[in-house]
């Protein structure tokens, strides 16, 4: 059952070929069995799962189920959840109980998904590689001595590994597309507003959006059918009209034009890398598709725009962990101030430090202009270039991350190197863009992902995209072979 997709698991439960009962029982024990070596689920909720299975069979025995009961899933644990601790990686959080769902896990609820536990993940969503989480990092499936990318590498790790179908995740700046490429499944960043984020702990409000990390493209498609929507508690979200996100699925690629970014394939490429996307973009020719090279001239400079809006954003937005109302509290402060230092600086790990330090110091009244203002002006510039693109042609594609998944350790001592591995993924963020993962090929024995970008609420046409190329090839079926019984 572990290797089956989302689509082909509903389909074995309507057909009466195992129980949810039988298929959340089978995944628990894979993640038992996997977390001294991946560590990828930091809160397993075995109980409530079997006891949501019993009820999931109970209405599908009696022809009221909807598509998606009985079907497991893991959140990311950046998602509240009732009754269950959500931690945001961190020592700040680590006894957190959340006394409400976030919205994207009350619609997954109510559409009758099985929540087995929550995902490892980056500090506070801060880091490409889940090595600065307080509950220890995330492995490679394909290689344990490799990362699984970040902020979202649990939920990566953990549906390469197939402990699960499917997985929620969050991008603020690639944390969706980049672990999906690393762990060769596919990741889904929406429309910024598209998923409602009331719940979802926040990082960098203008760029964090809510998302879902699956097998394939037609599973993301019916998660996002779950997941999407307006939402009146999120003073970001967009009261678009939802599509079904499976009808266009089988949808013709003839005549697409494809927007081929030059500034992707740069000296910084890995050869591997390069080669399997291209292979990805000849197989595209085949099914219809006309390529076409597009250039971003400002998007070189996403980079450090993100990383001074990023942080300021997250200045403001963590200044609420101060010991005081929740979270960390330092035992036996002398007075307020000594409260506030030592709860912040015992909960706070190294890399949540560093940003919020940047932040504050590029929101100071002698900075600002020099740096903030000035990001956003880059930022628009950014978003301009994908605009002019998009008169031109339906989606753009480049590679995911320069490079294959690389060590553990190997980036730790220097933070540059480590932002860097998102130079591909945030500029979709800065303009608030759609844009996919999907496995394209493998580089030194590792995955390696095609970026599918699209214009504003194009998620039905990214999806069917992808799903094409899936149709044709089968680096999606790929399981680790450590995992693959």
């Amino acid at each position: 059952m572990f290797t089956k997709t989302l689509a082909e698991l509903a389909r074995g439960l309507r057909g009466k070929e195992f129980s949810s009962v039988e298929l959340t029982r089978a995944l628990l024990q894979r993640i038992d069995a996997s977390q001294s070596v991946l560590n990828s689920v930091i809160s397993v909720t075995a109980d409530s799962a079997m006891a949501a299975a019993a009820a999931a069979d109970g209405q599908i025995a009696a022809g009221t189920a909807k598509p998606l009961t009985g079907l497991p899933l893991l959140h990311k644990d950046i998602f509240c959840t009732e009754g269950v601790r959500t931690t945001c990686g961190s020592r700040m959080l680590e006894n957190f109980i959340s006394p409400y769902d976030a919205t994207v896990v009350a619609k997954l609820r109510q559409a009758g998904m099985i929540m087995l536990g929550k995902t490892n993940m980056d500090e506070f969503a801060m880091g490409s590689s889940n090595e600065t989480s307080f509950f220890g990092p995330v492995t490679n499936p394909w290689n344990a001595a490799m990362v699984p990318g970040g902020s979202s590498g649990g939920s990566a790790a953990a549906v390469a590994a197939r402990l699960c179908p499917v997985a929620t995740a969050t991008d603020t700046g690639g944390s969706i597309r980049q672990p999906a490429a690393l762990c060769g499944v596919t990741g889904l960043k929406p429309t910024y507003g598209r998923v409602s984020r009331y719940g979802m702990i926040a990082f960098a409000s203008s760029l964090d959006q809510a998302g879902v990390i699956s097998l394939t493209a037609e599973d993301a498609a019916l998660i996002l059918n779950a997941m999407a929507g307006f939402d009146p508690r999120d003073s970001t979200s967009v009261d678009e009209r939802v599509p079904d996100y499976t009808a266009t699925l089988g949808d013709s690629l003839a005549g697409l034009r494809i927007g081929v970014i030059r500034e992707f394939f740069d000296a910084g490429l890995d050869a591997g890398v390069g080669a399997a996307v291209r292979a990805a973009l000849a197989a595209y020719e085949k099914l219809g598709a006309t390529l076409v090279d597009v250039d971003l001239p400002a998007l070189p400079l996403s980079v450090p725009t993100y990383y001074v809006v990023a942080p300021a954003e997250a200045s403001s937005n963590l200044a609420r962990f101060d010991g005081v109302r929740f979270g960390h509290r330092c035992k036996d402060p002398v007075n307020l101030e000594d409260l506030y230092k030592r709860s912040r600086g015992e909960g706070f790990g190294a890399e949540v430090k560093r940003r919020i330090m940047t932040g504050t110091y590029v929101l100071s009244a002698g900075y600002y202009d020099a740096y903030y203002l000035k990001a956003q002006q880059v930022r628009q510039l950014i978003a301009q270039d994908f605009a002019r693109a998009f008169a031109d042609v339906d989606v753009l594609m480049g590679p995911t991350t320069p490079t294959p998944a690389f060590g553990l350790g190997a980036k730790t001592a220097d933070p540059i190197t480590m932002y860097l591995n998102d130079i591909y993924t945030i500029g979709a963020n800065m303009a608030g863009l759609p844009a996919v993962s999907i496995p394209c090929g493998f580089a030194a024995d590792l995955p390696v992902g095609l970026q599918i970008i699209g214009a504003h609420f194009a998620e039905a046409k990214l999806l069917n995209v992808a799903h094409q190329y899936q149709l044709a090839t089968d680096w999606h079926s790929r399981v680790p072979p450590a995992w693959a019984a």
